[in-house]
C-alpha cells in the first residue's frame, strides 16, 4: 500500500480547473444553482478528482504513466477532507488501484493504472 495523500479541493481550485478546462457547468460555479438542481451545493468536476488520482499515482511509481481508468462513485464538494489511496495489484507488471474518499469513507472515485 501507498503512503496515502489527504488533501480538499477548494472552492478556487474548482474555479481555476474550469477556467483551465472551459467548463463552467454551472453546478461546478454557482451554489443557487447548485441547489436549484438538488445539490447541496457546488461539487466538483469529476475530472479534477481524477486528475489528484493521477498526480497521487506520479507521486507514488516511477516511470510512465501508461493507462488510467477511473470511474465516479459519488460527488466532491468544495472543502470536504478527502484521502487518496493506492496499491499495486500486480507490482512486477506496473499495475496498481487509486481510490479518492471522504474521511467518512464514501468512495467517491475508483480506478486502476498502469506505469511503465
Amino acid at each position: 500500500m501507498f503512503n496515502p495523500i489527504f488533501l480538499k479541493i477548494t472552492e478556487e481550485d474548482i474555479r481555476s480547473y474550469a477556467d483551465a478546462s472551459g467548463d463552467f457547468n454551472p453546478i461546478h460555479t454557482d451554489p443557487a444553482y447548485a441547489q436549484k438542481a438538488g445539490l447541496n451545493g457546488c461539487i466538483a468536476h469529476g475530472m479534477l478528482v481524477m486528475a489528484l488520482g493521477s498526480r497521487a499515482i506520479s507521486e507514488w511509481c516511477r516511470g510512465e504513466l501508461a493507462s488510467y481508468d477511473a470511474r465516479f462513485q459519488a460527488m466532491t464538494y468544495p472543502d470536504e477532507p478527502l484521502v487518496i489511496k493506492g496499491s499495486w495489484t500486480d507490482e512486477e507488471a506496473g499495475k496498481g488501484r487509486v481510490t479518492v474518499e471522504n474521511e467518512a469513507g464514501e468512495v467517491k472515485m475508483k480506478g486502476a493504472f498502469w506505469v511503465k
